[in-house]
């Protein structure tokens, strides 16, 4: 019997994490590549986050994934390979709760209806809801207010796409996230499928047809009687035509789909992954009469299994949770021993800066210390900037406390919307606007682009506990990308901050002195072996941040001025040899 592989989920790796698209420097990987070979980045990282878009995709900028192989178009085996040797882990995502409409699972489905080898990988949303509702006037079950109270929402409406099959039926089908709905353009050839019209009706009607489509999205007040055919007979044809992009939720009882999971991952690790994040886990398991939020047990379940698997492909899982910090689950994911995603420590540091008081900020510290949570931290990333995670939350008729008030909460999203962000909600079952869910901007917009505030940042940034993940951007202090997010339809808030660099501008910024000098920190960060060792919090005033790593004879510290913005890094190595670092 071969020897069992030892569980992975308690040694993450370590040093700084790069995180970009593919496509987020230059054109390609090759392009990102190059950059990370760069004479000034040399020692500056040791892991990579190569977000989904070089793998086929559709939707939801590389998160509406089609198959996990190799877009060419922004990513070979050869640019994994290059990485590799510059010393470079790999971290990669995982999309638990849907597959694209475009995958050859749903559109094997789509052809062949209930004979498809996957008609349950995906769920049917009246099948779910059987018996648990009413059916509604457009084909699909609203179900009963108990049910529909509970629910927790993404988006206005019901989180269900329609699906048109070939026998003309249509069956709505699960969808938390985004969804796009397209009609190409119809032609007098398309029309003349319908018995009895004749070739000049035909082109009229395509042209009638499309002008609806394209101010209204639909068919719409057609006047039928100008034509020989039926309203019926158009319907059917325009249908016929629809085209699908659409994150389309797995049912996770299906054991096809945890093949498919278990393929996915094999294929992860041999593309060179060492960490997987787990993009939306918490909305995998759906079960009537629950949030279907991460319902208990049933997450649970998912994640050991998920975790099992896991540990055959000797791969380290990140589950990705946004969740009130009063809801505490972030607490529970810690304590079972996997990684986490620090998502307070963003607007906790905007919080300190914007208003000179390390209270809040180091009150997190401290908890993360004494609890042994294993994090990864950041200031920006691809999507925005979680602020809901630090309210608080009633739990079984227990108020929890946030990490900050909702009036500091609501003054914070106040001050970056103030500074040209945008917001992303949450919606009740009704349609209706519940809570901001993220506020998007770029991190240095959000601090309003002040360069000492955005350099302090990155210094506290690098002295918190757990791995920092440096988004792209960020690095570059990239400001807030209005036309990206203007033009990016539904999912343009997100634009705001994903603004592809060419080479050129690459090289422009390179010679900033806010990137000079958030290199010279990240360096000083990934190399030393103090990082390794204890995390000691000084007294300090309230307006003050001292904090210290010690690891032997190696020692790193911190002395942040939250008024002014100045501050000092002092390092000692293991052979006693001393650098201080002072900004002001």
């Amino acid at each position: 019997m071969s020897e069992t592989k030892q569980p992975t989920q308690n040694l993450p790796p370590k040093g700084v994490m790069f995180n970009a698209y593919p496509d987020s420097i230059g054109r390609n990987l090759a392009d990102a590549v190059k950059f990370l070979g760069r004479p000034e980045l040399e020692g500056c990282f040791s892991l990579f986050y190569i977000l989904p878009t070089f793998f086929h995709s559709d939707l939801d900028r590389g998160f509406s994934i089609i198959d996990y192989e190799f877009d060419e178009a922004f990513a070979t085996q050869e640019d994994i390979d290059a990485l590799r040797e510059l010393g470079l882990g790999l971290k990669f995502d995982l999309v638990l709760n849907h597959l694209s409409a475009g995958s050859p699972q749903f559109q094997d489905l789509v052809q062949h209806g209930a004979a498809s080898e996957y008609k349950d990988f995906f769920i049917d949303w009246n099948e779910f809801w059987r018996g648990e509702g009413e059916m509604g006037p457009d084909g699909h079950v609203v179900p009963d207010e108990e049910h529909l109270d509970k629910l927790f929402m993404r988006k206005p409406g019901l989180p269900i796409l329609h699906v048109s099959f070939p026998d003309g039926t249509s069956r709505p089908f699960w969808n938390t996230f985004y969804q796009e709905v397209r009609y190409p353009e119809l032609t007098s050839r398309d029309m003349l499928e319908i018995e009895g019209l004749t070739p000049e009706e035909a082109v009229k009607l395509a042209r009638v047809c499309n002008e609806s489509l394209e101010t209204q999205g639909k068919i719409n007040g057609l006047d039928v009687e100008r034509f020989s055919c039926s309203y019926d007979d158009i319907v059917r044809i325009v249908e016929r035509k629809r085209q699908y992009l659409g994150q389309m939720d797995l049912n996770a009882s299906s054991e096809k789909v945890w093949a498919f999971y278990d393929e996915a991952l094999g294929k992860l690790r041999a593309f060179g992954a060492r960490m997987v994040r787990l993009d939306a886990f918490a909305y995998l398991h759906k079960r009537v009469g629950e949030t279907n939020f991460f319902n208990k047990p049933g997450t649970w379940e998912y994640l050991n299994r998920l975790q099992d698997m896991a540990r055959q492909h000797d791969l380290i899982l990140v589950p990705e949770i946004h969740s009130q910090y009063g809801h505490g689950l972030h607490d529970e994911v810690a304590s079972e021993g996997f990684p986490i995603y620090d998502f307070f420590f963003p607007g906790l540091l905007i919080d300190a800066l914007d208003r000179g008081t390390n209270v809040h900020l180091l009150r997190w510290v401290r908890e993360i210390v004494s609890r042994g949570i294993r994090a990864i931290n950041m200031l920006g990333c691809h999507d925005g900037i979680p602020l809901l995670d630090l309210s608080g939350k009633v739990v079984d008729g227990v108020s929890r406390e946030g990490l900050l008030s909702d009036q500091h909460v609501e003054a914070m999203i106040q001050r970056i919307l103030g500074r040209g962000g945008r917001v992303k909600n949450l919606y009740g079952p009704g349609g209706q606007k519940i809570a901001y869910y993220q506020v998007n901007a770029t991190f240095f917009s959000a601090l309003g682009e002040d360069e000492t505030k955005m350099r302090l940042a990155r210094a506290i940034q690098l002295f918190m506990p757990g791995i920092p993940q440096v988004w792209y951007l960020d690095l570059f202090a990239g400001r807030n990308d209005y036309r990206a997010a203007d033009r990016g339809g539904a999912a343009g808030h997100k634009e705001i901050n994903r603004t592809s660099l060419d080479m050129t501008r690459v090289d422009a910024r390179m010679r900033r002195i806010i990137v000079r000098d958030q290199l010279q920190l990240i360096r000083l960060r990934n190399r030393s072996s103090a990082f390794d060792g204890k995390l000691i919090l000084h007294a300090s005033e309230e307006h003050e941040v001292k904090m210290s790593w010690v690891n032997g004879d190696s020692v790193a510290s911190l002395s942040a001025n939250l008024f002014d913005f100045t501050f000092e890094v002092t390092h000692q190595d293991d052979d006693g040899t001393e650098t201080r670092l002072s900004y002001r």
